[in-house]
Order: structure tokens, then C-alpha cells, then sequence
């Protein structure tokens, strides 16, 4: 971290990091790969950061993006509070959902998020943020949960998702999306 910090000085380190170089330092086990894997990673992820600007464009597509596949859920998130501005998608973006999954899981969901641009979508993340809320669609429904009750649940949900299902549920996303542009 502090190779990085000292190359990249005009960003300096910023909280989170961390969270972003831990699993490569796991998974590779190899200092200078990790640096060189995180320094690649950072290309994308730094915008999420503050003064990156890429946070406030999650935030409206991820509107854009419900408004259109749930407009229902969207209503109900208005109406209770209006959380439609997503901010309780903050730290999914920030840290590519790796607060949110148990440790092994967060391996898979990376790779699927870096090889989407390749085969699906480069906004994957979008869709994968989707789907999580989705996946608890009838349990934000039937609570009618607000912005704080939903920060919590999913506060308390951490490490506890079904990764797999979220996962296909992303990628349904994505391709109703895809139907749509198509067939417009």
C-alpha cells in the first residue's frame, strides 16, 4: 500500500484501499503481483473515490436503471422516505461489493466484474447492485423499509447473500436491458 501511495502521490491513500489490496495479497500471495494487480485495479476503481466523480454516475443510473426494470420498487423506495438516490449502494461501489460477501465469494463476483465488460456489460456493477436489492424485493416491500431501515438490513446482510443467485439475477438484468435496447 505504501508503494502505491508513494507512486501515486496527487491521489494519496484514501480508506478503502485496504479493502481493495487484501484479496489480491491473499489470493496471489506475491507482493510485487499484488502491487501490479492493484495498481491495474485502481485504474477503474479510483473514480469511485472521492474527487473521482464516478459515485454520483452509480447513483443515477442505478435510478435510471430501477425506475425502468422495477418501477414498482421505485414507487415504494420514494414513497418510504425517498432513498432513490441509492447512497446505501455507496460502499458496494467503492469496494466492488467485497465488504458485502463472504471472503471465497468475493473471488468469484471480481471475476465475473472484470470479465464483464469483455462478455455482457461494462457497467456490471450496476446490475449486480440491482439484483442484490432485488433479490430482498419482497422483504423491503413487505416492511416498507426506509432509508435507515434499509441501511441497516443491509448492514446485517453482509457476508450472509447467496452469491450464485445474485449473480444470475444480475445477468437476467442485464439481458432485459439488453431486449429492451433491441427491441426499441
Amino acid at each position: 500500500m505504501c508503494s502505491y501511495v508513494w507512486d501515486h502521490l496527487e491521489m494519496g491513500y484514501v480508506q478503502g484501499m485496504c479493502d481493495l489490496l487484501a484479496p489480491l495479497m491473499v489470493i496471489l500471495d506475491d507482493e510485487c503481483l499484488a502491487y501490479s494487480c492493484f495498481t491495474q485495479l485502481m485504474k477503474r476503481m479510483s473514480q469511485n473515490f472521492p474527487n473521482g466523480g464516478a459515485m454520483d454516475t452509480h447513483f443515477t443510473n442505478m435510478r435510471s436503471l430501477i425506475q425502468i426494470l422495477d418501477s414498482e420498487l421505485f414507487e415504494l423506495m420514494h414513497q418510504n422516505g425517498d432513498y432513490t438516490h441509492f447512497y446505501f449502494c455507496y460502499r458496494w461501489f467503492l469496494l466492488d461489493f467485497k465488504r458485502e460477501l463472504l471472503y471465497q465469494d468475493v473471488f468469484s463476483v471480481w471475476e465475473v466484474i472484470w470479465a464483464a465488460p469483455h462478455i455482457s456489460s461494462q457497467h456490471f456493477v450496476l446490475f449486480l447492485a440491482l439484483a442484490l436489492v432485488e433479490v430482498y424485493r419482497e422483504i423491503i416491500r413487505d416492511n416498507t423499509m426506509d432509508f435507515t431501515d434499509i441501511i441497516k438490513f443491509f448492514n446485517e446482510m453482509a457476508e450472509r447473500h447467496d452469491v450464485q443467485h445474485i449473480l444470475q439475477i444480475a445477468r437476467e438484468l442485464v439481458h432485459k436491458v439488453q431486449s429492451l435496447i433491441e427491441n426499441k
